[in-house]
This record gives structure tokens, sequence and C-alpha cells, in this order.
């Protein structure tokens, strides 16, 4: 197939204001034809939405918008900071009495942890975020390809980038090892279809370690994403080899895949299995909306489904149409179409029925993530074919949809009920730790809601609390329904009553300080034998403190990682990350086989062959 311009030059005619024409001469044995064809056709260069994608996503990151208004951001910053000063040793005092940061896969962390040495941890942190930004466009791109032509996938990548589940988790939720895994997978995905397709060793090299990758990042990604993900493409790998027995075969190699991916994570994750099987997750189930019938809180319809998905929610009629009337997008349709429903959490029974306990213990706005990214092929299809029909008003609507998705979440950051309380100043509180002795003792916030985490970060002061759920071995824990002390009081009883408990065992833990940022609190400190010692920002935050506790000694934990776990810990996620980049540039992709791909509803006067395109 041969380019040939017609006319003047396209870029000057666009400059000029016209809808610049080019030639496409097809060649089919002896019969060459010519098609005049828009320029609106051709494919969006994937270097130009990477750019677009910083252009939009760059400043809201200067911004430190996850930083200061998320639930997640500061957590992250946490654990990076434990890394940057004990690479080796999972083990962290400062919450909870100790606990492991093996129960939480490290990769995100520890490559936080290693920019923060020039660059800071929070401007770290924001890297990280804005490298998984920048992924997702060329991992929904790489994926769409499977499915679709250069053109709906280039589509689908532009529209990646405006996603509302995305702007979600990044500026609200927080979640970034969620947003770095997730393309990961993805990326892996089309190597796991070449291997499966026509055996190529060489991609499932690649689709192997960037899977040890993505788990590295993410252990619900890796457990749940990876087969949503993947069963369709390898349904796909089965449809495109065709004969009965080569279909067997396909399977086979998928099998192949799944062994060596599933030994590659228990090495890699080794301390992670070991946790998790010295301490299964046994503690009374917490609370989330994410569990609820949406259908019956509009606040909760509004921040799990509407924000998320945004114009998507339109568009939901056509996918359907499309996604069934193509063999080809059937298996799409279809993972699509169960990882949705695993996303409206609670309004549904399906998740409840499959995951038994699990879903208690689970929060599923990251399968939202995951059931948008997977029709975004068929949504760039959808564009394609408005394209198609009218070039100019089919971009004006397309490009309003997606400003409108986009702004949904920004917009609901200032409107939404569920505030982080992550941007509170806790500097005097820091400070007040870290003077003259005061680190010899435990301490418990109140109030401070998301900005527990910085007080941490930057004091050498433990805590007999802490945000990370997994975590809580204590038994003033495990035996109530909280999550945090610092928000008891919305936990209701069980929250209320953890707080008593630990409250009357404070001599135990060597808790002396409790600093409050909501009065609500101030009666129980007070009956409970604490008087104000301190107060700053004008009576904001005031500092409580008890006389007859003693300095706080170590707890004994079964759950201590031994040393060679640390020397693991510190080793093999990191190595999968390196080797990832270092196979990108190292091993080229195969070419892949050509195959036709009959597209649904195709117009009457598209030419033969248009529709051709590389399949994987």
């Amino acid at each position: 197939m041969d380019l040939v311009k017609s006319g003047a030059d396209p870029e000057e005619t666009l400059e000029a204001g016209y809808e610049s024409k080019l030639v496409l001469t097809l060649n089919s044995g002896e019969d060459n034809r010519t098609v005049e064809t828009s320029y609106f056709s051709r494919p969006i260069p994937l270097r130009f939405i990477l750019l677009l994608a910083l252009a939009v996503h760059g400043p809201l990151l200067a911004l430190q918008l996850p930083l200061t208004n998320s639930y997640d951001a500061n957590f992250h910053v946490f654990f990076a900071s434990h890394y940057a000063h004990h690479w080796f040793d999972p083990w962290n005092p400062k919450w909870f009495a100790g606990f492991s940061q093996a129960t939480y896969p490290p990769l995100t962390h520890q490559w936080i942890a290693l920019l923060s040495y020039v660059f800071g941890l929070h401007f770290a942190y924001l890297i990280v975020q804005l490298v998984a930004v920048l992924l997702i466009p060329v991992s929904v791109y790489r994926y769409a390809r499977l499915w679709v032509d250069e053109r709906a996938s280039s589509y689908a990548a532009l529209f990646s980038v405006f996603v509302g589940a995305v702007a979600f988790l990044v500026y609200s939720a927080g979640q970034l090892p969620t947003t770095l895994s997730a393309p990961l997978y993805l990326l892996a995905v089309p190597y796991f279809y070449d291997w499966s397709r026509s055996a190529d060793g060489g991609a499932l090299i690649k689709g192997v370690v960037l899977t040890l990758t993505a788990g590295a990042v993410h252990h619900v990604t890796l457990i749940f994403g990876s087969v949503l993900f993947a069963f369709p493409v390898l349904w796909l790998a089965v449809i495109d080899r065709g004969e009965e027995r080569r279909g067997i075969s396909v399977v086979l190699r998928g099998l192949i895949f799944a062994v060596f991916a599933g030994v590659g994570l228990g090495i890699v994750l080794m301390p992670y299995w070991v946790e998790l099987i010295r301490h299964p997750i046994q503690q009374m189930p917490i609370p989330h909306a994410s569990r609820s019938n949406l259908l019956l809180n509009a606040t909760y319809f509004t921040n799990y489904f509407l924000v998320p998905y945004g114009m998507l929610v339109i568009a939901l009629p056509f996918i359907l149409w499309y996604g069934a009337a193509n063999r080809r997008l059937r298996p799409l349709l279809i993972g699509f179409w169960v990882t949705f429903i695993f996303g409206l959490g609670g309004t549904t029974p399906v998740p409840k029925l499959l995951l038994g306990r699990a879903f208690d213990v689970l929060t599923f706005e990251r399968f939202t993530l995951s059931a948008a990214l997977m029709t975004l092929p068929i949504v760039g299809l959808l564009a394609e074919r408005a394209m198609e029909r009218n070039a100019r008003r089919a971009a004006l609507g397309f490009a309003a949809a997606a400003i409108i998705t986009l702004a949904l979440p920004m917009a609901w950051i200032a409107l939404t009920p569920f505030s982080a309380n992550a941007s509170l100043n806790v500097d005097a509180v820091d400070n007040f730790l870290n003077r003259d002795g005061h680190d010899r003792y435990r301490y418990l916030t109140l109030g401070f809601g998301n900005s527990l985490p910085k007080v941490s970060t930057y004091t050498d002061a433990n805590s007999v609390d802490g945000e990370y759920n997994s975590a809580r071995l204590l038994p003033e824990f495990t035996r109530y329904g909280t999550a945090q002390l610092t928000s008891a009081k919305y936990f209701g009883t069980n929250g209320m009553e953890a707080l008593r408990m630990m409250l009357r065992h404070a001599s135990h833990y060597g808790l002396k300080y409790i600093f409050i940022h909501d009065p609500y609190y101030e009666p129980l400190i007070s009956f409970a034998g604490w008087k104000q010692v301190e107060s700053y920002d004008n009576g904001a935050i005031t500092v409580w403190s008890r006389e007859d506790i003693p300095p706080a000694r170590p707890i004994p934990s079964d759950a201590m990682p031994t040393a060679l776990e640390g020397l693991l810990w510190g080793t093999l996620p990191l190595a999968s990350s390196i080797l990832a980049i270092l196979f990108a540039f190292l091993i080229p992709d195969r070419q892949r086989v050509r195959s036709e791909v009959l597209l649904p509803f195709p117009p009457a006067a598209e030419p033969e062959g248009v529709l051709m395109r590389e399949a994987r």
C-alpha cells in the first residue's frame, strides 16, 4: 500500500484552514485503485498523545493535588520514607507498635525512595505518579491493537488521558500502586497474546517479566486484574489461531505463561506470601462505601460510578452493540462486563457470591479503573466510525465528552462530602515529638484523618495507630471493626470502643502523648487522665499528656521478617523492574502476523484492504 500526497502539502493546507486530502493507492495483484480520504482519518501519533497527557496531568501534579486532597498519597510517601532509611529491613516500628511492610508489595515505594535521594519524598512521589499516568495511554494503545485497527487504537489511547477513573484514583483516592500496576499489566498482555498464538520466545520473556514487575507494584491487581485482563486475550488468541488443534496449543501455551509467571511471582514476592500465611487476614471487617449498594445512596453512586465513568455511561449502549456484533470483540465485551459488575461492589450479589469473605476486605473502585480501560478499544472503534460519517462534528462531540469526563472528578474533589483531611499542617506536632526526648514515648492523633502519615514520616516517635488496615495485629484493632483510631468516631460504637481499650492499655504501650484536632475527643481524653500541656494554630491542635506513663518498649511480634526476607524484599522486586526496562530495549518485538479484522457495520464505500491490520 503506497501513500501519495495529492495537491498541496497537508500541513500547509491545515494551516490555511482547509481539510487536506490524502490518496491511498491500494495494490491488489494487477488491480491498482486510488481512494481519496480525509486527513482526519489518519491515526493520532502516540507521541502527540503523550504530550497531551503531560500537558493535562503535569500541571495538576505540579500543584501537588494528590498530596493535599487524596486519601492514600501520604500513606505511600510514609512507606517510601521507611525504605529510604531502612532498605533491607521491612519492619517498621512507627505504626501499630511495629508492623511488617512486607505485607504490601514494595516496588512503587522503593522507586519513590530511590528518587527521594535526589528530589525529596514529595517530588519523588509526583514523578512516579506522572510515569504511571504516561504509561496508561501507551498501554491502552498496545492493548487496543489486539482488538481494533491502528486508528481506533490511537483514539482509545487519546481517551485514556481523560478517563474519570484515572483522575479519581490519582487526585482523590491517591492509589498510586493501582494506577501504576494496571498499565504494566496491559503492557504485558500483548506479549501474552504473541506467545500464546505464535510461540514467540521473546514475547514470553518480556511478558513474564512485565507481569512480575506489575505484581511487585500491587498485589490486588495481581490477583484479580491479571485474570480479568488475560482471559479475554487468551480467548482472542484461540479465535485468531483458528483450527481446533491449534486452539488447544494456544491454551497450553497460555498455561505455560501462567506457570512461569506464578513461579516468578512466588519468588519475587516470597516475604509477602510468608507474611500472609503467618498472619492471614482474620480481623473484623471494616465498613467501606464501595461495598454498599450504590443505587441506595446518591453520594456513593456519584462517587463510585458517575465520577469514574463520566461520559462512558452514555456510550454503554453503543459499547454493548458494537462488542456483541463482532466475533473478535465478544471476549473483550464479556471481560469488560464481568469487571464492570465487580466495580459496582454490593450493588449486585455477584461479587459477594464469588469472593466470599474476601468481599469484606477488598475495595472496589480499582475494578472500575480496569473496566474503563478495557472498554476503550470499543470506544475508539465507535469514535472511528463517527469520524467517518462527519469528522468535524464527531471530533467536537468526543472532545466535549472527554473534557466533561475529566472535569467531573476534578469538580468532585471540591464538592464531595468525603474529605480526606490530608492538608493539615503538622509541623508543630513533629517539632514537639522530635525535641526533649519525647520520642521515647508513643503517641496518638485524634481527628487528623489522612494527615496521620505526615506526622509519622518526619518524626522518630512511634504511634499505636496507623493507616494500613492489613497490618493491624494489635488486639485493640482486630477485635473491633475500625480502621484508624484517629478517625474513631466515624466508625460508631466499634471505633470508640477500640479507642477506649487503647487508652486503658496506655501504660503497656508507653502511650504518653495525644494530639487532638477535633474537640469531640477531648472529654474522653480528659476523663481517662490526660491533661492538656500545649496548643498550636490558635487552639486548632492541642497536646495532651499523662505523667504516669513509662517510656515505650518494643512489643514482641512473630510478624517481624527475618534478615533473609529483608534481603529478598530489597533486591528481587526492584530487579524485576530493571529487567523489564532492559528487555524493552534489548529484545525487539517480532513482526506480527497480518490478518483481516472484520469490524462491525463497515461503511459501504470503504475500500477493500483498508481494514487490514497487524493482529497480535
